[in-house]
Formats: structure tokens, C-alpha cells, sequence
């Protein structure tokens, strides 16, 4: 299995690390071929697995949406992890992007902190996007509590949307909230 991706340039060596680091760890954790051409940001991934082929593409995306290199190979390392990725421009017109990117991010990144805290989940707002890294249920609330404030519900509502569902999640025996 081939495909080649796009991302931009500004995290190519994100992608490719000091001195190959990134790219080198990726490839021994997947056993997929990573090649990254710095000048345009085509990655061309090459695998013989489509799981790890998927997971693969998922790192690089994670990566290409500002996750640190760190974060995004958690997508390998941990089955249970998985990759949202919210298209603000499917939400909002892009003179209200910076408005709605300060209202997911809130105050000193307050927001953002509050959902990673209170779900386990990594959340990057990047270019025109929001992206969710975490478990499966976690990201969906998580993408619940994101669009709230796309529509415009105030920051109290959303925290104590969050709070219910954290509370759900550990009565059902979520462990690691």
C-alpha cells in the first residue's frame, strides 16, 4: 500500500525530527516506509500492513495539524488512541476563524487546558483546524464540548458539560480519568 500526503512545510522537520529522529522512530514502530520531501511536504507513506498503514498516516497527520512528534506516535504505540480532526471553515467563514480559535482556546489557553484535564485528550488548534487526540469516547466528548463553542454556548456551560461526562466516564470505570 502507497500514499502520498501533504503537509505544511513549517512541520516538515517536525515531522523529520533532529537528525531523522522522528521519521526513524515512526518507522521502526510501524515497519512502514517514511520518505518526506522537505521542498514541497509530499510524504510518501509504504507499508505492507493497512493497520499500521492507517496509524502511520494518522501520526503524520497528527504532526501536520501541530501535535508534537511525542504526542502523535501514541497513535502507534497505543491501540486505544485515536485522531479527530474538526474543519473550522465547515463551521465558520474565515473572518470569523480567529474569534472562534480564541473562544476553543479561551483565556491564556484555559479552554484548551480544561478539556485536555478533564478528558485525557491532547487538543491542538492549528491553522484552520482543531485536532483531538485521545480515546475513542474521550474525543467525542471532547468534539461535542469543541462544536459548543463553535455555536457559541458560553465557557461555563461547556465546563460543566465536560464535568458530567468526566463524571460518567469513571462511573463506568474509565480509569485512567
Amino acid at each position: 500500500m502507497e500514499i502520498e500526503l501533504t503537509i505544511p512545510e513549517d512541520r516538515v522537520g517536525v515531522l523529520i525530527g533532529k537528525e531523522g529522529e522522528i521519521k526513524k522512530r515512526i518507522e521502526e514502530l510501524s515497519g512502514c516506509k517514511v520518505k518526506i520531501s522537505s521542498k514541497t511536504g509530499v510524504v510518501k507513506i509504504q507499508c505492507e500492513d493497512p493497520y499500521k498503514f492507517m496509524r502511520v498516516q494518522d501520526v503524520v497527520k497528527a504532526i501536520a495539524h501541530g501535535f508534537n512528534p511525542d504526542v502523535a506516535i501514541k497513535l502507534l504505540e497505543d491501540d486505544m488512541v485515536t485522531l479527530d480532526v474538526i474543519d473550522l471553515t465547515s463551521y465558520v467563514s474565515d473572518r470569523h476563524l480567529q474569534r472562534i480559535k480564541g473562544r476553543i482556546i479561551g483565556k491564556e489557553g484555559s479552554m484548551r487546558k480544561t478539556l485536555e484535564d478533564l478528558l485525557n485528550v491532547h487538543v491542538s488548534v492549528y491553522g484552520k483546524t482543531v485536532a483531538i487526540l485521545g480515546d475513542v469516547e474521550s474525543v467525542a466528548i471532547a468534539r461535542e464540548a469543541v462544536e459548543m463553542l463553535i455555536e457559541g454556548a458560553q465557557h461555563s456551560t461547556v465546563i460543566r458539560f465536560l464535568e458530567r461526562k468526566r463524571r460518567e466516564l469513571k462511573m463506568r470505570g474509565m480509569e485512567w480519568l
